[in-house]
């Protein structure tokens, strides 16, 4: 995900598929099937998770217990936005993006934008 390092991805992945919050301890055991981490590198990567807004977190007994800030889907649509605004012609891209959208993506996004409501809208 844009913004986030490997293994910063990995953490929010864990986060995300867990129900309510987690441990380093609790994450570390999640990623240990897949790769060889220390405890202290776990911990490091909450702690910026944590500085960037990325994650909340709170002290429970002498540990704390880290959730995500956002949604999986409230983080892509905010690493979207990000792309878009970066990409110098935000009609082109969002044009070749509708394009690429297969017939049900395109009903979500009729269906979105018949909910927005838009200044010039106001009458």
């Amino acid at each position: 995900m844009r913004g986030l390092g490997e293994l910063e991805a990995a953490v929010m992945d864990v986060l995300w598929s867990a129900p309510g919050t987690r441990t380093v301890r609790e994450v570390l055991t999640e990623l240990s099937s897949s790769r060889k981490l220390a405890y202290t590198t776990v911990m490091t990567v909450l702690d910026n998770l944590h500085r960037k807004g990325r994650v909340t977190r709170e002290m429970d007994q002498r540990a704390y217990r880290y959730a995500p800030a956002t949604s999986r889907e409230e983080a892509v649509a905010r690493a979207l936005r990000e792309l878009i605004d970066s990409s110098g012609d935000p009609r082109s891209v969002l044009m070749h993006f509708v394009r690429s959208a297969s017939p049900d993506e395109s009903d979500t996004i009729r269906e979105a934008l018949d909910g927005v409501d838009h200044p010039s809208d106001e009458r």
